[in-house]
């Protein structure tokens, strides 16, 4: 089926439509989007992901806070100068950042994953998705490509500090899959129950309250069960390209 303006998915329309309704998108983005969405789906990865903002290719922040899928996040501190139409949302590394309402123990304890899509790495050394603090439980993508998921102890990077794609994505008890850099591998990690609190971007939340702030800039995340990060990542990097 063909809507309106060469837009082929329906998820796709009603997101669009919902930007559109409050901020606006340039029609090339709204077909990158079209095509992001339905590739994903093509891929078999749409339906993993439970918890998900393009934070680009809308004219303003207002827009850019639109979920993709799931609820919206909460904004604390980020401002309209914060925002890029192609290159997304930066942090400050001291107070800014969005909770997205998404429980860390919302999906199953073995089939997770978090997800992010960096269009500028920052100094500050704190985590770019992530809930739970060092506690047990804790899940995160950090700022130095360190990746961890549902277990005590933070793991150790892959390639170094980079734009692009991080994530990771439990599919099991034992181990988990990361990515960076494109490069992925398997961690041998038992799993944890899932530290009961709220995912943030661009910092993380913790009993104690938000810390380890982060001031790298994003433009995508999401928040769902177990997914292929390496078919996520190829999408993702075709529509942050595409994006004007």
């Amino acid at each position: 089926m063909m809507f309106a303006g060469g837009l082929s998915d329906p998820d796709a329309v009603a997101y669009i439509a919902a930007v559109q309704a409050v901020s606006g998108m340039p029609y090339g983005n709204q077909l990158a989007v079209n095509a992001f969405i339905a590739g994903c789906k093509a891929d078999g990865i749409w339906s993993a992901i439970k918890a998900s903002c393009i934070l680009a290719g809308a004219n303003d922040l207002t827009g850019a806070l639109v979920p993709l899928v799931g609820t919206a996040p909460t904004n604390n501190g980020f401002v309209s100068g914060d925002y890029s139409r192609t290159l997304g949302l930066l942090g400050d590394g001291a107070t800014k950042y969005l909770n997205t309402n998404r429980n860390n123990n919302a999906d199953p304890q073995n089939s997770k994953h978090l997800a992010v899509f960096c269009t500028g790495v920052g100094v500050a050394a704190g985590s770019w998705l992530a809930a739970g603090g060092g506690d047990p439980g804790g899940s995160g993508v950090n700022r130095s490509s360190n990746t961890r998921c549902n277990h005590r102890n933070v793991s150790t990077g892959i390639g170094g500090v980079a734009t692009g794609f991080s994530g990771v994505s439990r599919a099991s008890s034992a181990n988990y899959q990361r990515r960076a850099n494109s490069i992925g591998d398997t961690v041998s990690q038992v799993s944890e129950a899932p530290a009961d609190i709220n995912i943030v971007t661009h910092a993380n939340a913790a009993a104690s309250g938000v810390l380890a702030y982060s001031n790298s800039r994003l433009s995508f995340h999401s928040i769902g069960e177990a997914v292929d990060l390496a078919l996520l990542d190829a999408r993702l990097t075709t529509l942050m390209g595409a994006l004007t």
